[in-house]
């Protein structure tokens, strides 16, 4: 019992510093372009890296594609206290 204790506690410290992302869809309600942020109509912020893939209807895209309006499927993770972006694409 004592060894699968042990076990259990290794798997948790081995994968609790891991993130884990998350997925939303919505509209964009504003692009910051300089600030690397955009808010989407619910109120939630993103913040996009170099490393953020944009597509456009699976086309791959740059972020001045980015328009206020538009559907966007994003994933994110959180890091440092924001919502970073991994992967968006609009939809619509």
């Amino acid at each position: 019992m004592k060894v699968l204790g042990m076990v259990v506690l290794a798997g948790v410290l081995a994968f609790g510093g891991l993130a884990v992302a998350a997925e939303m869809e919505g509209k964009i309600q504003t692009v910051d372009t300089a600030g690397k942020e955009m808010v989407l109509d619910d109120g939630t912020k993103l913040t996009w890296s170099d490393d953020t893939k944009i597509s456009v209807k699976g086309q791959e895209a740059k972020l001045e594609d980015l328009k206020e309006g538009a559907k966007v499927k994003a994933s994110y993770e959180e890091k440092d206290g924001k919502n970073v972006l991994g992967t968006i694409d609009v939809t619509e």
